[in-house]
């Protein structure tokens, strides 16, 4: 994961220790509930503390870790009612966009923009791409389009802040080849029953869509955790042995 930066600048050394320490918490390095310290990950970065706090306030600012008083840093524990919440509000939105589109079917902007997304998705098998991560970004990108297509500044502001936040749980759903195929077949529905105008039926698309994202990522998620959490006991059991 590179570090995010603003300004086209270049990554600064805190950006870099944020970048690592939230890829080794998206890949289960670093567990829900593990505790850290400034001064352990100063020591593995070859840095000082000053970048490393920086980074740990920045992912604290994103919900990643807690402050601990008087005793360092945790990981946030895994919040499975945090995640639902956020994706009803994902619904919520995305359905209010989808009936914005559905209205504005002859727009000029909007047509480009289903044209544009019908292009990456209406395929056929044999040119998907198969790539878990590159899949996971198309996904994101499709579903932010179609906030931003409805024209409500504010509606995507808050879409991207959620995009975030679900990265952590959503990315898992593009690990397994079904998952990438059933995508775009309901990318490609949501898109249909769009240009058609059918908002009741282009809402329904988009909820099962999402529901069945969501399934799927609280089974793949319970499962990379308990293997996470075993393969760290039996590194733990082999280090005192």
């Amino acid at each position: 994961m590179k570090a995010e930066t603003s300004g086209g600048r270049a990554p600064s050394l805190a950006d870099q220790i944020y970048a690592r320490l939230k890829q080794d918490i998206f890949d289960f390095r670093l567990l829900p509930g593990d505790r850290i310290t400034e001064s352990h990950i100063a020591e593995r970065m070859g840095a000082s503390r000053t970048p490393v706090r920086e980074a740990l306030l920045r992912l604290q600012r994103e919900s990643y870790v807690d402050v601990l008083f008087r005793n360092g840093w945790q990981v946030k524990p895994f919040d499975f009612r945090y995640f639902e919440e956020l994706y009803d509000i994902r619904i919520v939105l995305e359905c209010s966009a989808v009936d914005r589109l559905c209205q504005r079917t002859r727009d000029t902007a909007t047509q480009t923009t289903l044209q544009q997304l019908k292009q990456q998705w209406s395929l056929p098998p044999t040119e998907r791409t198969t790539g878990g991560p590159a899949t996971c970004a198309m996904d994101e990108a499709f579903h932010g389009q179609l906030v931003a297509a409805a024209g409500n500044r504010e509606m995507t502001r808050i879409h991207q802040d959620l995009t975030e936040r679900l990265r952590i749980v959503r990315r898992l759903d593009f690990t397994q080849p079904a998952r990438i195929d059933a995508t775009y077949d309901e990318h490609s529905a949501i898109l249909q029953t769009i240009e058609e105008g059918r908002a009741a039926d282009a809402r329904l698309h988009l909820q099962q869509h999402i529901a069945s994202s969501r399934q799927a990522v609280r089974a793949i998620t319970l499962h990379m955790l308990q293997d996470a959490h075993a393969r760290n006991q039996n590194t733990t059991e082999h280090t005192a042995t």
